[in-house]
């Protein structure tokens, strides 16, 4: 039978885990969406859902803009649309 031993410290007891200074603690990251140009092909709906969500994630999740995330995030889209 192996026998295990594990670090200890003088006293016998194991020693504590190092502490995390408050200040230095990682911030949560922050999202960044960046739109690509809209392809001919592409379903323009579709995009215009997705960036008016991302525009609502943004705000922090408030509800109450949604026509205005919608609205803006049209005018976004439709914008990058290349004239044929």
């Amino acid at each position: 039978m192996k026998s295990v031993t594990t670090s200890t410290t003088k006293s016998g007891r194991k020693a504590p885990p190092p502490q995390q200074d408050q200040q230095m603690a990682p911030k949560p990251p922050t999202q960044k969406f960046h739109v690509l140009p809209l392809a001919p092909c592409e379903d323009p709906q579709a995009r215009i859902a997705k960036r008016a969500y991302e525009l609502y994630c943004e705000r922090g999740y408030r509800d109450g803009s949604a026509l205005d995330d919608w609205l803006d995030a049209e005018q976004e889209i439709l914008s990058q649309i290349p004239a044929v």
